[in-house]
C-alpha cells in the first residue's frame, strides 16, 4: 500500500488530524509529553474522547460498534494519533479481548461488553503470565475449578499491564489437567472489584508504575463469563496475540521520536562545539533508525494487507513483535548519546543557559530508554518469536 500516493485519503487525514487539534483534550496531550503517567480518570477520559467520536475501536467492524474503516484509513488515523501525541490506546479492550469477544463470545457477552469497550467507558487487563510461567504460557497453572453455575479462580497473574486502571480482567485458567498442557486452558473474564481479588503494583526501572500482579482468591465468577468452549482458551489467546503483535510497531510514534532527536542533534551549542548532527558516527545511526522504521512501516503493511475479513494476523506477526521493539530499543539509545555528548559539551565549555535548555529532554529520554528495554521480553520474548518464525513461518 502506497498511502501517501492516494489523494482519496487525503480528506480523511484532514477530519483526523483536525479533531486531534481543535476537539481533543489538550490537557491530556500536554501531560502525555511531558513524560507522565495519567491518573484512571485521565485514561478514561482520554479514551472517552475518542470513543464518543466513535473512534476508539477503530479496526472494528461497523456491526459491532466500530468505525468500519478500510485497511488504509486505520493506518492513516493511527499516524495521525501519533503524530499529535496523543496516550496510545489501553490495548487490551479494544485491541485484544474485543475482538476475541466478537468473534468467539454470545449474543449475550458481545451486548455486555462491546458497548462498554468501544466507548472507552471500561478498562480491561490481560491476565496471562505468571510468576513460574512467563515465556512458557502453556505451562500455566492459574485454576478455575468449576462448581455448578460458577468457577472458582484461584492463582496469581503478573506483569499485567494497566491493570490499575482495569474494570474487568481476561484470563487463561486451567479448567483440566487431564490433556496436554496446551489444552485444558479456558478464556475467562472477571471484574477487578470481585471478593477475593487483589492488585499489587510492580514500579519498573523507569520509575513508573505500569506494571502489577493480580492475586485471586477463591474469586467466584459465572460460568458464562467463560468466552467460547471450555478448554480451547489456547485456540484463542493465539487469535488474539497476533493482534498484540502487531500493536507494538506504532510508525508514527517512532517517527516523530527520529524528528525530535533530529531536531535536538541540529542545535547549535556554544563554545565552538559543532552540532551533534554533523558527527558521522551519530549520523549514522539516525540514519539505520530511519532505514528500521521504513522497513518496520513495509513489514507491517505487507502483514496487514493480508488479514481478511478481521481475521488475525497470525503466526507472521511475530516479524513486526521483533521488528517493532528492536526498534524502538535502537531509537531511544539515541537519547542517551544525545545526553552524553550535551553533558560533555556543557562541562568542557561552560556553555550558555541558552543551550542547557535543550537537555530538558535527558530524564525522560532516559526513562523511556529505560522502559524499552522490557519491549524484547513481553508480549512473548523475542527469542521466542525467532522460534515461532523458524517453526511456523519458515517450516524448518
Amino acid at each position: 500500500m502506497d498511502l501517501t500516493a492516494n489523494p482519496a485519503l487525503e480528506p480523511f487525514r484532514a477530519e483526523v488530524r483536525s479533531f486531534f487539534e481543535r476537539d481533543f483534550p489538550k490537557d491530556i496531550i500536554e501531560k502525555t509529553a511531558r513524560g507522565q503517567s495519567l491518573t484512571t480518570a485521565e485514561v478514561r477520559k482520554s479514551e472517552m474522547a475518542l470513543g464518543a467520536k466513535g473512534w476508539l475501536a477503530s479496526a472494528w467492524p461497523s456491526e459491532y460498534g466500530g468505525p468500519g474503516w478500510s485497511l488504509e484509513e486505520q493506518y492513516v488515523f493511527d499516524e495521525e494519533l501519533e503524530r499529535a501525541g496523543v496516550p496510545t490506546v489501553t490495548p487490551m479492550g479494544v485491541i485484544y479481548v474485543g475482538p476475541i469477544i466478537y468473534t468467539f463470545g454470545s449474543d449475550t457477552q458481545k451486548e455486555k461488553w462491546l458497548e462498554g469497550i468501544s466507548s472507552g467507558r471500561d478498562g480491561w487487563g490481560q491476565g496471562y503470565s505468571e510468576p513460574e510461567s512467563g515465556s512458557d504460557l502453556a505451562s500455566l497453572q492459574f485454576s478455575a475449578v468449576r462448581e455448578g453455575d460458577e468457577y472458582v479462580l484461584n492463582g496469581t497473574k503478573i506483569w499485567t499491564s494497566a491493570a490499575q486502571h482495569a474494570d474487568w480482567i481476561f484470563l487463561l485458567a486451567r479448567t483440566s489437567r487431564e490433556a496436554k498442557k496446551q489444552e485444558g486452558i479456558s478464556f475467562i473474564c472477571c471484574e477487578m472489584d470481585r471478593p477475593g481479588v487483589s492488585l499489587h503494583p510492580i514500579i519498573t526501572i523507569d520509575g513508573k508504575h505500569v506494571l502489577n500482579s493480580v492475586t485471586f482468591e477463591n474469586v467466584r465468577v459465572p460460568v458464562d463469563y467463560r468466552i467460547g468452549e471450555e478448554g480451547k482458551g489456547w485456540t484463542y489467546s493465539q487469535f488474539l496475540l497476533g493482534f498484540e503483535r502487531t500493536s507494538y510497531a506504532r510508525i508514527g510514534g517512532k517517527r516523530k521520536q527520529l524528528s525530535h532527536i533530529r531536531r535536538l542533534a541540529s542545535a547549535e551549542p556554544t563554545g565552538g562545539n559543532t552540532r551533534l548532527i554533523d558527527d558521522e558516527a551519530f549520523a549514522q545511526k539516525l540514519t539505520a533508525a530511519d532505514m528500521a522504521v521504513d522497513g518496520l512501516e513495509m513489514t507491517v503493511l505487507r502483514v496487514l494487507s493480508a488479514v481478511k475479513d478481521g481475521g488475525s494476523p497470525g503466526k507472521e506477526a511475530s516479524i513486526i513483535k521483533i521488528l517493532a521493539t528492536e526498534t524502538a530499543q535502537q531509537i531511544t539509545t539515541l537519547y542517551l548519546d544525545l545526553a552524553a555528548a550535551h553533558g560533555q559539551r556543557k562541562f568542557a565549555d561552560s556553555v550558555s543557559p541558552d543551550w542547557t535548555g535543550h537537555t530538558a529532554y535527558a530524564a525522560p529520554g532516559v526513562a523511556t530508554y529505560l522502559g524499552t528495554r522490557a519491549q524484547t521480553i513481553y508480549g512473548g520474548t523475542n527469542e521466542i518469536q525467532k522460534n515461532i518464525i523458524a517453526k511456523r513461518v519458515l517450516g524448518l
